[in-house]
């Protein structure tokens, strides 16, 4: 991924207001992100717990979606449907987003399992290892599995907008 400004970030967002998306928190690290290793920029919001963002690249630029979980996790080992990398408690959480556009602003939603850090990229590369849980033993190579990510991320995104 390329690296975004907070400018781009905020103008990002597709399913919340534009004054939500002035006011949300934008990382302040952005310079010492690891870019090269992302597929979506990923963090939470200290203040809300229970709230995160992410932006991902798109054919006509940046999109950014606000996302929601419930905080505490289950317990029980799950799977993140985005990397496919399994964590036990709250390591994976079912991702909330409202629609956007009209059915968004309906209350219609759209979710997904999750890795709660959001780092799918990093799991993807073998960068970072989940904390209890394994990843399954594939035969994939590294570029595959990021390909999978990005394939599993655009189709969650492309149901923001159906």
């Amino acid at each position: 991924m390329d690296p975004i400004t907070e400018g781009e970030i905020r103008s990002s967002f597709v399913n919340c207001s534009k004054g939500e998306a002035k006011r949300l928190p934008v990382p302040r690290d952005l310079a010492e992100r690891p870019w090269d290793d992302l597929d979506f920029l990923g963090w939470s919001d200290r203040s809300l717990p229970g709230r995160c963002y992410l932006v991902a690249p798109g054919a006509d630029g940046p999109i950014g979606v606000a996302l929601r979980y419930e905080t505490g996790g289950s317990g029980r080992a799950q799977m993140c449907t985005i990397c496919l990398t399994t964590h036990t408690g709250g390591g994976v959480s079912l991702l909330t987003a409202h629609k956007a556009g009209e059915a968004g602003r309906r209350g219609d939603s759209v979710g997904t399992l999750m890795c709660t850090d959001l780092a799918c990229s990093l799991y993807a590369r073998g960068r970072r290892r989940p904390a209890l849980g394994n990843r399954y033993r594939e035969n994939l190579s590294t570029e595959e599995k990021v390909e999978r990510v990005r394939e599993n991320l655009r189709a969650f995104l492309d149901r923001l907008h159906r």
